[in-house]
């Protein structure tokens, strides 16, 4: 009888999970299924050709110029966005500029897409509205050679809403910080900077290299910003996947594109593996 009313509770409290379990099951769990599944048949038999085609040139370039690209962005956004979460949480709590960049930094994380691509293509894309009055009143092209629709110009971009996302997942981490830490340090003869070599910087490396990884896999999936920047060519992953799917030229990658597909899901589930468990560390002393 109590078991019955156990199970009942339990099944209870879990009710309020049913439509979250639902919208995870259909937008995450089956399409990844359907991925891996469509990447190891081949009209209707089991056949390694489509992983096999991961080796090939375009797909090692691709993935290549993605990850140096996912790094890159992830190790400057860490760095500004880590110095930016510090000068925040030196400010006081009440500070009326901590909150505002705050909430700004909230926002600035989610500007991506079409709408971020655009806003740099009025900037300083080649008819942009910087580079027309750096050329009327210098002479000088920002726009180069095109250098904003190349990975260069993705770096730029993706840094642009790397940096506020670091300070977002960076903060608690630096907030987590107990003052009697400092003042303990201080009791024993600690300099500042002893004090933050041998009592910050360990604390704060699992948190940091945690939120480095979390930009890495952002940076890595992310798509509509490439895809509004770069109209010809797939230099990086996603592009080559829309490619696959829509190209006129080459018929029936679909199978291709699945391949590519599993491929980004094998990256991202070790790299935020890899966050959890910096994640785990890091919560034991944020407790």
């Amino acid at each position: 009888m109590q078991g019955a009313t156990l199970r009942s509770k339990r099944l209870t409290e879990a009710l309020p999970l049913l439509p979250f379990l639902a919208v995870v099951t259909v937008f995450l769990a089956i399409p990844t299924v359907t991925v891996i599944v469509n990447a190891f048949i081949t009209d209707g038999s089991f056949s390694f050709d489509r992983i096999g085609a991961l080796f090939s040139s375009t797909a090692l370039t691709a993935l290549g110029s993605s990850v140096l690209l996912s790094a890159s962005t992830a190790i400057i956004g860490a760095v500004l966005g880590a110095v930016l979460a510090w000068l925040i949480v030196s400010s006081p709590p009440t500070s009326m500029v901590r909150r505002a960049v705050i909430s700004l930094c909230g926002v600035l994380a989610q500007f991506g897409g079409v709408a971020l691509a655009f806003a740099f293509l009025a900037t300083v894309g080649l008819n942009g509205v910087l580079t027309v009055w750096v050329q009327q009143a210098f002479g000088w092209n920002l726009a180069g050679s095109g250098w904003l629709y190349s990975l260069v110009g993705l770096t730029l971009v993706y840094t642009y809403f790397q940096i506020p996302l670091m300070v977002i997942v960076f903060l608690p981490a630096l907030e987590g910080l107990r003052p009697q830490w400092r003042e303990a340090a201080a009791s024993l003869g600690a300099s500042r900077w002893q004090y933050f070599r041998e009592v910050v910087v360990p604390l704060l490396t699992p948190a940091f290299l945690g939120s480095a990884l979390l930009l890495f896999a952002n940076a890595f999936a992310a798509y509509a910003t490439a895809a509004a920047l770069v109209s010809q060519g797939s230099p990086i992953v996603p592009l080559l996947i829309r490619s696959a799917l829509t190209s006129e030229v080459v018929l029936g990658q679909a199978g291709f594109a699945y391949a590519l597909a599993l491929e980004m899901i094998v990256v991202v589930a070790v790299v935020m593996t890899a966050y959890n468990v910096l994640v785990r560390r890091t919560a034991r002393w944020l407790r």
